[in-house]
């Protein structure tokens, strides 16, 4: 059992078959899974995307300045993260929203110091705007809380169910890895996440396990040890 994670979640993923912004049904789901496992003891600590409502880098690819676009990204992150504190809040679990840059009343400024505290008083984290800074992914940001908040793992939940060998979206012959090293996915270019984030996670030792968070029980099975994912290791 895992004293304490971070789980990074897909903005894309939370638009369920909308196309855009939040499905409260797949909301609903993600609350579900995550209180479960709260339940189990395990500290959990959030990170969650913006893609569903704005990415910087396609925002600047359109004329955004790219250092306003990130910002508009990072509020888009702050969105999704207090969405889902209120639907862990409904279930009746405790949850704070902690925001890399100062938004007082809408989330507490994060520092590693109060994460620690929150969990052991029995709170979920939700670490929202990314890591305060433009030029860095939400995946950058997961790997950056991971390694503060001192997590056993990072668990990266998207809507494939591990690591391929190519989109298995596009390519039919791509086949899945139970376990590939950090090199490998640098040398290989696999798009697991950017590789700013693969680089502090090889440096610090921290595990990746990539797996189908849409799939209704997913999380907890990767919590009990279940092999449905790909784990991402020295």
């Amino acid at each position: 059992m895992y004293k304490r994670i971070l789980l990074k979640l897909s903005g894309e993923s939370l638009m369920g078959q909308q196309g855009y912004g939040i499905d409260p049904q797949r909301l609903s789901q993600y609350a579900q899974q995550i209180k479960a496992i709260a339940d189990q003891g395990v500290q959990i600590g959030i990170v969650i995307g913006g893609g569903n409502i704005f990415r910087g880098l396609s925002g600047a690819q359109k004329g955004f300045d790219r250092v306003k676009g990130d910002q508009m990204g990072m509020l888009a992150t702050v969105i999704n993260s207090l969405a889902l504190s209120s639907a862990l809040e409904a279930l009746g679990q405790k949850v704070r929203v902690l925001t890399s840059v100062r938004m007082e009343p809408i989330g507490d400024y994060y520092n590693k110091a109060k994460a620690l505290r929150l969990f052991e008083k029995g709170n979920i984290v939700i670490m929202a705007g990314g890591t305060g800074n433009p030029y860095f992914t939400t995946d950058t940001a997961s790997a950056l809380r991971a390694i503060e908040i001192e997590a056993d793992v990072m668990f990266k939940g998207t809507r494939v169910d591990g690591i391929y060998t190519a989109d298995p979206e596009k390519d039919p012959t791509a086949t899945k890895f139970d376990t590939i090293t950090y090199d490998e996915v640098l040398t290989r270019g696999l798009k697991v996440m950017d590789m700013t984030a693969i680089c502090m996670c090889k440096e610090n030792n921290m595990p990746i396990y990539v797996f189908n968070m849409d799939v209704v029980g997913n999380l907890e099975k990767v919590i009990s040890g279940a092999n449905i994912g790909t784990l991402v290791k020295p």
